[in-house]
């Protein structure tokens, strides 16, 4: 073997690890949110987790990633422990479908059927389909699609590769060596271990076992038996980098994982071997390929979660003897911080979900500045120092998710995501701008607030009434535009807009009559200061509200242009504004001047 089947051994690798990662995350956009959201709420018994993780692992090809999506859930306490380590246990069958997949290379028939079965015989079948669906078909499911095609093509060429490169080594006396070492038990479980730690991916390593196997023809049952088991023992690293700062409860899931599989393995190998002892299996010394290693897989990992589901809670107390709990019992978290940890980084692989956890902490933003600006308003009519404080905390908060999402956003931005939750996330980044400058508002009017109370000054009777007027008609365009962004709802932001226009109209007519009390002496140049101050800050907080509802309308309707439907929804000829702004204008009519 020279130096060249080396650079071929290594091209092959880096083939088949990039079309296995291409084809998952392929496989992930085209499902979307929707594994995860499954992932998440269909979780009540360790039956059916186990059956979510095995079936979730099966389509993204990567039971690492799926064992990261649930440490990242248990680490933001959306998933408790002993749901995940169900989803865990049936991730390690879900991961053998890829070994299945790979071992078709093993195929020799003169049979045509079967020939074509073989992955080097429609890979580039599909190569070329995916290349058409990516290049020359407009809908995004179909390049999704394209890109799942290429990257099994990318993986099988990658395969055939890696099986060309080490076709030299059955000729040598020294490779023989080294897999009769493999034969001992404690070598071969070490060397599938540091193979697997290495490439972090239990798949591939299979896969190069696998194409080993189908060179060579040297690989025995014997040898094959304890690097599979080191191999499942090694993929478990994923999960425990994935762990290192978490939460207790996280830490555990991660555990649970290593020790489920480590304490598997051992046992397997100590029972089989003591068998072999005693009976001595003649299989041991016969040659395996391909489907032989995907069998063995398999049947390994059925028995291992066979005989841990049922034991599920033993698991759960090894775990948690291990990572114990403080002194309280409790992980000690802020509501604050609690929110932030659904803006998990290991969320990001899975970019639909990693938007839909923005969304909802986004949701909690909006009800944070919401609650400002209703104490604030609240402090225009009674002047209270501690809810003035309160408008001030909540302004701080607010600031500080803002900050939080607006960077989670930005990573996520970065990664494979579809046009539809670009699209998404876009809205979101704006979103996060206009309910940060709502609680800038409500501190403005607290700030008038304190102002009114320190002076001592106080409007007119008719002034009054007019700004609780004013008033509700910010609460209400406020609760319903929370509402239809808490929602997503597109029919009722069409009713933002009409009450946004009569807030304009408000302010512009307070604004007058002010200016006719001032000349008429019943009130005064400071007083109409704060008087303007206070309506302006209102008719802002309802550009902001018009557009957060413009956003999730541009959502429900394809990315619509902004000004130009605000422009078409003014014109007269439009009934649903024209109805509801006649509607808003009679609610909300100021009093008449006496």
């Amino acid at each position: 073997m020279d130096i060249f089947s080396i650079l071929n051994l290594i091209g092959g690798l880096a083939m088949f690890l990039y079309g296995m990662n291409v084809m998952g995350k392929g496989l992930e956009t085209l499902a979307g949110s929707k594994l995860e959201q499954i992932l998440e709420k269909m979780t009540s018994n360790r039956l059916k987790a186990a059956l979510l993780g095995t079936g979730v692992t099966a389509v993204i090809q990567s039971s690492s990633a799926a064992t990261v999506m649930v440490i990242g859930l248990v680490n933001s306490k959306i998933m408790k422990l002993r749901q995940a380590i169900g989803v865990i246990l049936g991730a390690k069958i879900g991961t053998t479908v890829t070994a299945w997949l790979l071992s078709l290379t093993g195929i020799s028939s003169t049979f045509i059927l079967l020939q074509l079965c073989k992955p080097s015989s429609f890979s580039p079948v599909l190569a070329a389909v995916g290349i058409v669906f990516l290049m020359f078909m407009k809908s995004e499911r179909k390049h999704h699609l394209g890109i799942i095609f290429i990257g099994f093509a990318v993986l099988m060429f990658g395969m055939e590769t890696m099986s060309a490169a080490m076709a030299p080594l059955k000729d040598m006396p020294q490779f023989a060596q080294i897999m009769t070492m493999f034969s001992n038990p404690l070598f071969g479980l070490l060397a599938g271990m540091a193979l697997t730690a290495v490439i972090q991916s239990s798949s591939a390593s299979i896969g190069i076992l696998q194409a080993l196997s189908l060179t060579t023809g040297s690989i025995t049952t014997g040898i094959a038996i304890p690097i599979v088991m080191g191999q499942n023992i090694g993929t478990c690293v994923t999960a425990m980098l994935a762990s290192i700062g978490t939460s207790k409860n996280a830490k555990r899931a991660a555990f649970a994982h290593l020790i489920s599989t480590t304490i598997g393995a051992l046992v397997f190998l100590t029972v089989f071997y003591s068998l072999n002892a005693v009976v001595g299996f003649e299989f041991l010394s016969e040659v395996t390929g391909p489907a032989g290693i995907a069998a063995f897989h398999t049947i390994f990992n059925v028995i291992l979660v066979s005989c841990w589901l049922p034991l599920t809670g033993v698991l759960e107390k090894i775990v948690c003897t291990i990572v114990k709990d403080e002194t309280d019992g409790e992980d000690t978290v802020v509501t604050e911080e609690a929110d932030f940890s659904m803006l998990d980084e290991r969320f990001l692989m899975m970019p639909s979900f990693a938007l839909r956890k923005a969304y909802e902490v986004t949701v909690r933003m909006a009800h944070k500045s919401g609650e400002a600006l209703m104490n604030a308003m609240d402090l225009l009519e009674s002047y209270d120092k501690d809810k003035a404080e309160k408008v001030f905390a909540l302004e701080d908060e607010v600031d500080r998710f803002e900050d939080k999402i607006g960077t989670y956003l930005v990573k996520l931005s970065r990664e494979n995501i579809s046009s539809g939750d670009s699209h998404s996330l876009s809205m979101l980044l704006n979103c996060i701008g206009d309910f940060e400058r709502i609680s800038d508002h409500a501190v403005n009017l607290a700030q008038a607030a304190e102002e009114k109370s320190v002076k001592g000054l106080d409007f007119s009777p008719a002034a009054r009434n007019e700004l609780r007027v004013f008033s509700d008609s910010i609460r209400e365009i406020v609760e319903n535009t929370i509402d239809v962004f808490e929602n997503e709802d597109g029919e009722k932001a069409l009713l933002v807009e009409p009450l946004e226009e009569v807030v304009d109209d408000l302010n512009l007519e307070m604004k007058s009559r002010h200016i006719t009390r001032l000349r008429d002496g019943e009130c005064t140049i400071e007083l109409g200061f704060l008087l303007s101050d206070i309506t302006t800050n209102f008719e802002r907080v309802a550009d902001h509200c018009s557009n957060i509802a413009i956003h999730i309308i541009q959502i429900d309707e394809d990315a619509i242009e902004a000004h130009g439907y605000l422009d078409t929804l003014k014109r007269e000829e439009n009934p649903l504004f024209k109805k509801k702004y006649a509607e808003y204008r009679d609610k909300y009519r100021l009093p008449k001047i006496n």
